[in-house]
């Protein structure tokens, strides 16, 4: 059985899609906010998993809320740490402390449009295909060795708002997927390729 920690900012639509995907050999030990409202604290409680707010507005430094993050997460010991909407750039140090274990889920077909605002620049650029990618992540953000990508079709008549819709749809199909070649030990990472074992 595999611990898996997951990191929101809000509601969590990733966080719940592993949740409900039920994996097997997947024990979702922990539900971790850095914003005590977010939305997802509540939906995973009532299901019976651990949750935890740690206030990032209650530290000094972004190194100081990331070490007290670390030792939450690693509370739980976690076999992997999967970020789902979870909204703060990450010090070098905590991502080399989970390197190798921890995702991350971009709503582009990355390396194109890393960062925010991503749907509405890829309108604006003219894509035929946008998508969302998980990644293995590094320091530097939203990079690392990509595990799965999915696309969409830009249409003539999209809006950012449509288009993150239809993106979101295939992150939910996505994210659980790479979770689960994860937990069953089918994924090999050599540099900044990701190969799929099985």
């Amino acid at each position: 059985m595999k611990n898996i920690v997951i990191l929101i900012s809000g509601r969590g639509s990733n966080m719940q899609a592993i949740v409900e995907a039920a994996i097997p050999g997947a024990h979702i030990a922990a539900v971790i906010a850095n914003r005590p409202d977010a939305a997802g604290l509540a939906w995973a409680a009532e299901r019976g998993i651990a949750t935890v707010a740690l206030d990032h507005k209650q530290y000094a430094s972004r190194e100081a809320f990331d070490t007290e993050l670390a030792a939450r997460i690693d509370s739980f010991q976690p076999d992997l740490v999967v970020l789902a909407g979870f909204m703060r750039i990450l010090t070098p140090a905590f991502t080399q402390h989970y390197a190798g274990r921890m995702f991350n889920i971009h709503p582009s077909l990355l390396p194109a449009f890393p960062g925010l605002h991503t749907h509405q620049r890829a309108i604006d650029a003219g894509c035929k295909l946008a998508g969302c990618t998980v990644h293995f992540v590094t320091a530097e953000l939203d990079h690392g060795p990509i595990v799965f990508q999915a696309a969409v079709p830009v249409l003539d008549d999209d809006t950012e708002t449509s288009l993150a819709q239809r993106v979101l749809a295939e992150e939910h199909r996505l994210y659980p997927a790479a979770v689960q070649a994860f937990v069953e030990g089918r994924l090999e990472v050599d540099g900044l390729r990701v190969r799929h074992l099985g």
